[in-house]
């Protein structure tokens, strides 16, 4: 079968379907990234199969702990979310997302005092690379939304540490606009360089 008939086929069985196949680490990784980046409408349970698959393979495969003890943390598994997120700052101890994580995690298990230190060392990580240039996009951020949510979520765990509910929601918030502002500069990035390779 020659390539054409190989890609007609594969066009039939999965061109009705929203389901890409995926192959290998770096397409399980993917599928459990897109079902995360979709927020409240992405499939967590469908992003935790993916995301262990990918961890069983290769722990170290780009940010796949930090994924997965977010997307456990948003099923409400805590213990787990913990466990992994401990993990991923093992693997990289410069993750930034991973330190907010497990710090929200950490309050959400009634560990308040260390949740509210590993925050601070998380926020204040996070305002330092945040910036131009973070996680290679050149226009990172240029409405400045994040570092506000960065000043206000790190003003509330020095002024009000004792306002669980806020900080929570704040990160919540600060989280999310990472997520859509790397789901943005992605799907951007592939808009600039489509023309390459047509």
């Amino acid at each position: 079968m020659d390539y054409k008939k190989l890609l007609l086929v594969a066009v039939v069985i999965f061109g009705c379907s929203n389901t890409l196949p995926r192959f290998g680490t770096g397409g399980r990784y993917e599928e459990g990234r897109d079902q995360f980046l979709r927020g409240r409408g992405g499939d967590m349970d469908k992003a935790i199969v993916a995301f262990e698959a990918v961890v069983t393979v290769d722990p170290t495969y780009k940010d796949s702990l930090t994924y997965l003890g977010r997307a456990y943390y948003r099923k409400q598994r805590y213990q787990d979310a913990f466990a992994i997120l401990q993990r991923a700052l093992a693997v990289n101890p410069d993750n930034e997302i991973a330190w907010i994580s497990l710090g929200m995690t950490q309050l959400q298990l009634g560990q308040n005092e260390k949740g509210i230190e590993t925050l601070k060392s998380g926020i204040t990580l996070a305002s330092k690379v945040m910036v131009e240039g973070y996680h290679n996009y050149d226009k990172w951020d240029i409405r400045r939304t994040i570092q506000a949510s960065i000043r206000r979520s790190a003003f509330l765990l020095i002024s009000d540490s004792q306002a669980k509910d806020k900080i929570l929601q704040s990160l919540s918030q600060l989280l999310a606009q990472v997520d859509d502002e790397d789901n943005f500069q992605k799907n951007t990035h592939v808009q600039n360089v489509a023309p390459l390779y047509r």
